[in-house]
């Protein structure tokens, strides 16, 4: 057998990376999973607010049968917890990615998709088990999943540190795929970036940013938008934490704090700041290294941008998730039209907008028409602009309609995940889908994804400024408890 062979003594796949060999597992099917790659050197010491260093090279063969450290983070608070799976893996090697392949010998050129996780770009990894990339190496895509570094450490701004680290470490995990794909048997030259939330936030900031130029050429946005923060507001949680950390309000001071002195502060700050409100919150900002301007205005202005396809879309009630389990509905509701002109003030909407979602919503309460207004002005008007602008290539929009089986959580933020992935069957899945999840529905919705990476086209037509989106579900059978989604697709 050759150093580079496709399997080892064990039997066990075998692939050769520019920092050294590894050795995964078989997956389902024969496919060949590798986990907790190194793309970059751990982000400690000196390297904490760092640009991503390159990784060390190793002798002999490095065990990547399990998922690798995950970034240090803060878990979600208790409501979310049972909602949304995010599991924590300690080590310091944090900036690792993994890859399922359906065919590791180098020259088989398939398709490649990479994932970027969201979780507010404070939380998640790519070892939350929905995001098992088995199906898509079923179907002949060699699926990539990445951490970086989150909160303060990965977007905290620092006058004696790099802005976006975060970004920063996507960028070196697409370029580690650019340079070692095709050991693994994938086409560097066909790769497509996906990622949701957050991670659909960064790939907007990746479209734009002059550094990520020629790493993908295909992406997909799942409810999130380009968007930056204003430096103001992210400083401002660098220097809460600071305040409550009593030390400078710079990258050698937070180098010099414990580790968990850092979570537990970052924690403290994260309470006042949410999706739906206009607290401080910890994002991507502008910076001449990474991303020099306003990612969505860039994007629209430029005709280059046109290049790259996109597939674009949210679900139909986002703002679900964020206001459902916490009580924020039932809150909003007591409101009544006062919930709604503070949603219209947040969201710069006008009366006509509201007329319009009460004609398409006609059995919706105050906290739903919020709800809407702030999806419209966050998700769905942005993507709309983003898709609008774009000529060269086509873009695509959809919608994602089915209601979840827990009760109240209707189509919220984050349920097409486990359709997209094919990945209903994972008992975590359940967390958020609830029981009775259709498997023809994911079949559709996870096939369109693969064709997307592999053709170009999900399999619907590109969005001609006009019209509704495609819709996957739609309106489903009332569950008891749970909302009716009472329209298709929302103007």
């Amino acid at each position: 057998m050759s150093a580079d062979g496709a399997t080892g003594a064990r039997g066990r796949p075998r692939a050769r990376t520019a920092a050294g060999l590894v050795e995964g597992r078989t997956g389902p099917g024969g496919t060949a999973v590798f986990l907790g790659i190194p793309y970059a050197a751990p982000p400690v010491g000196a390297l904490r607010f760092a640009a991503p260093a390159p990784p060390a090279a190793w002798d002999g063969v490095r065990d990547c049968a399990h998922y690798g450290p995950t970034a240090p983070k803060v878990p979600y608070p208790d409501t979310f917890a049972a909602l949304l799976p995010d599991p924590a893996i300690p080590g310091d090697d944090c900036l690792n990615l993994n890859v399922w392949t359906p065919d590791p010998a180098p020259g088989a050129r398939l398709p490649v998709m990479v994932w970027i996780h969201g979780g507010a770009h404070t939380r998640g990894s790519s070892a939350v088990p929905v995001y098992d990339g088995s199906a898509f190496a079923r179907d002949g895509v060699v699926l990539v999943s990445c951490n970086f570094r989150l909160g303060v450490l990965g977007y905290g701004l620092f006058p004696d540190a790099p802005a976006n680290r975060g970004l920063l470490d996507q960028i070196a995990a697409l370029a580690w795929v650019r340079d070692n794909i095709a050991a693994f048997g994938g086409d560097p030259d066909r790769v497509t970036v996906f990622g949701e939330s957050a991670g659909a936030i960064s790939i907007g900031a990746l479209l734009a940013a002059p550094r990520a130029a020629g790493l993908f050429t295909r992406a997909v946005l799942q409810s999130g938008a380009p968007e930056v923060l204003p430096r103001p507001r992210v400083r401002a949680m660098v220097r809460r934490m600071a305040s409550l950390l009593k030390v400078d309000a710079t990258a050698a001071a937070f180098t010099a704090t414990p580790l968990p002195d850092l979570l537990a502060a970052q924690a403290a700050v994260l309470r006042r700041s949410g999706p739906l409100i206009a607290g401080p919150a910890f994002g991507l900002v502008t910076d001449p290294g990474t991303v020099p301007a306003d990612p969505l205005d860039t994007l629209c202005a430029a005709a280059s941008s046109g290049e790259v396809p996109l597939l674009l879309g949210w679900t139909t009630e986002e703002y679900r998730l964020w206001l459902a389990p916490t009580g924020g509905m039932r809150l909003l509701d007591r409101l009544g039209p006062l919930a709604v002109a503070l949603a219209r003030a947040r969201a710069g909407a006008d009366r006509a907008a509201v007329r319009a979602l009460r004609t398409a919503l006609p059995a919706a309460g105050p906290a739903e028409l919020a709800g809407q207004l702030l999806t419209d002005r966050l998700l769905r008007d942005p993507l709309r602009r983003l898709a609008g602008a774009r000529r060269a290539a086509p873009s695509f929009l959809y919608e994602f309609g089915w209601p979840s089986g827990v009760p109240g959580l209707g189509a919220c933020h984050a349920l097409e995940l486990g359709f997209v992935f094919d990945t209903l069957s994972v008992p975590e899945a359940a967390w958020l889908a609830g029981p009775d999840t259709p498997q023809a529905l994911a079949d559709e919705m996870h096939a369109a994804w693969v064709r997307f990476a592999v053709t170009g086209d999900p399999g619907w037509a590109a969005w001609n400024g006009d019209g509704p989106p495609k819709v996957f579900g739609g309106p489903s059978p009332d569950r008891e408890g749970a909302p009716v989604v009472t329209r298709r697709a929302l103007p």
